[in-house]
């Protein structure tokens, strides 16, 4: 039973969503002091931020749609690349590192693809693929997205070959393992170190996502408003105003009613009583002529009758 808890555990990985060079430097994330010479020259960069990844003014274009392609053969050209990337996407623009000095390639590219969707397709299905027989690797653009980023050439980095003793853990190749022992919190968080994730790992045939773009409050809310109906988009004005707002909105609609039923009491009854005067002198000159109007149709039709009886009358008297 313990052997099988065992084997669950170590299957079990987490991966780093912040830089720290302690951190990268151990197996299973909990150290809290460097093991090496590199690590020591990564902290040293750290703490005194002697590293701004703006600085760079090579990396440009956006860095949610670009990705950190290495071990590339160091014969690979640009158009080679080019067209093995551009199976996963649009390829807006590529640069292949080489030596200032030589020339030569330094075996690791960075990819930008037209849209974000493109980035995470290459970044799911490129991954160890092969590029002139040689297996690269892909993962996004930590240089710009991770915080905290100290590169391999001061010491930081991530994955790394064994021959080169100097293995840095929490990336996509080498996540940190499960950890076996008591996991110092207080410590970690003393340096400001992520804490591995208890309950929350992940397995190894997990890909881990890259991080995404946040989008602006108002950007969502815009999105959003054709979805609304016009009581749902009136309400939730009202719950965002400020309560002072509020109140001062409902104090002004009382001053208005007060006013008019004080504009109401000043109105001087003569004023009231003259056009009650009005409404009935209008009542009864219609009243007259609808008594008019049936009198006349009254005589018109004994008129008519006694029109109609002399007629039948005459009629008679010839027979």
């Amino acid at each position: 039973m313990s052997g099988g808890g065992n084997n669950n555990v170590v299957n079990k990985v987490f991966y780093a969503t912040s830089y720290h060079p302690i951190q990268a430097g151990s197996i299973d994330g909990t150290d809290v002091a460097p093991h090496d010479n590199g690590v020591r020259r990564a902290l040293l960069c750290y703490n005194a931020g002697l590293y701004d990844p703006s600085g760079d003014s090579k990396a440009a274009g956006d860095p949610y749609c670009t990705l950190f392609v290495g071990r590339i053969s160091h014969l690979t050209s640009e158009e080679t690349l080019r067209e093995a990337m551009s199976r996963y996407g649009k390829v807006k623009s590529l640069r292949l590192v080489r030596h200032i000095v030589t020339g030569a390639s330094r075996g690791y590219a960075f990819v930008e693809y037209e849209t974000e969707k493109e980035m995470r397709r290459a970044y799911e299905d490129a991954h160890h693929s092969l590029i002139d027989g040689r297996e690269i690797i892909v993962d996004y653009n930590r240089q710009q997205l991770m915080p905290g980023w100290i590169p391999r050439r001061l010491g930081g980095g991530l994955g790394g070959r064994k021959e080169s003793g100097q293995l840095r853990f929490g990336g996509r190749e080498r996540p940190f393992r499960a950890p076996l022992r008591p996991i110092p919190h207080d410590d970690l968080k003393k340096l400001g170190i992520q804490l591995p994730p208890e309950g929350r790992y992940m397995s190894r045939t997990q890909i881990p996502s890259p991080p995404r773009r946040k989008r602006s409050v108002s950007h969502r809310e815009e999105a959003n408003y054709g979805e609304k109906s016009s009581v749902e988009r009136e309400e939730e004005y009202e719950e965002q105003r400020s309560p002072d707002k509020r109140e001062r909105s409902y104090h002004s609609h009382r001053r208005r009613s007060k006013d008019r039923e004080e504009r109401y009491r000043v109105e001087s009854r003569s004023d009231r009583e003259e056009r009650k005067e009005r409404s009935r002198g209008r009542e009864d000159r219609y009243g007259d002529d609808k008594e008019e109007i049936s009198g006349s149709k009254r005589s018109n039709r004994g008129e008519e009758e006694e029109r109609s009886h002399k007629h039948h009358k005459h009629k008679r008297s010839h027979k």
